[in-house]
């Protein structure tokens, strides 16, 4: 009992904290990030893996990649074990192709991102490129939030399996489903803005199936109605 006491004594006296030498590894420096006023200036990405196989091409991965000004977000199938020139590839014709060219790039310091290759490509666009430190990992948090909204938006789809095959034997793949995840996350009105990424992007929300599905109908086929149950699940979750 006596040496609880001391022990918890030791913690908190100011004297005897400062003489201590601290064996702990030293704090990263925090990176100030500089909000941005547009659409995709700056822009957080980063890697899903331990997916299963899905799609003719065998993605195992998914390339998140979201605008910090409006929280929209891309989800783009790919491959774990891509190379630099790979993802340069995939961003460029995906991403850029549609929001221009970004001011600055947060990521995790994955290979993709930190060879010459994107050295070259920052210094050529005069681009920035922000890494979180391993003890400020919130520099990133972004992209980790938009990681964990998309696995729960895949795993309320789980019920139909991350393979399977509709009425008509047409066969869907987890990566196949990405597109009208991304539409219903860009619908949905995002906790911090209170408005959806949409709107803040582009000024108009997309219309969904539901906006415009017909009440009168008496039948639907059935692939229509999967996939209108579908999006409206990943819309909710």
């Amino acid at each position: 009992m006596c040496q609880k006491d001391v022990s918890e004594y030791c913690k908190t006296c100011d004297r005897f904290q400062k003489a201590n030498k601290s064996t702990g590894k030293r704090l990263g420096n925090m990176i100030i990030i500089q909000e941005p006023k547009t659409p995709w200036e700056i822009v957080h990405m980063d890697l899903v893996t331990g997916l299963p196989l899905g799609g003719d091409r065998s993605y195992n991965a998914c390339l998140v990649a979201v605008d910090r000004f409006s929280k929209t977000s891309i989800f783009l199938p790919c491959h774990k074990d891509d190379t630099d020139m790979d993802t340069a590839l995939l961003i460029c014709n995906k991403v850029i192709s549609f929001t221009g060219l970004f001011t600055n790039i947060i990521s995790d310091r994955d290979p993709k991102f930190t060879s010459a290759l994107w050295t070259s490509y920052h210094q050529l666009f005069g681009t920035k490129l922000s890494f979180p430190t391993a003890y400020h990992p919130q520099t990133d948090g972004l992209a980790e939030r938009m990681i964990q909204t998309l696995e729960d938006m895949v795993r309320g789809l789980c019920e139909y399996g991350f393979k399977f095959k509709d009425c008509d034997g047409f066969t869907h793949y987890w990566c196949t489903l990405l597109p009208e995840l991304e539409l219903a996350y860009k619908a949905s009105i995002h906790a911090s803005t209170n408005q959806t990424p949409a709107i803040l992007e582009k000024g108009w929300n997309p219309k969904l199936p539901q906006d415009s599905l017909r009440k009168d109908l008496v039948e639907i086929h059935a692939t229509a109605s999967r996939f209108k149950e579908m999006l409206e699940k990943s819309r909710n979750n």
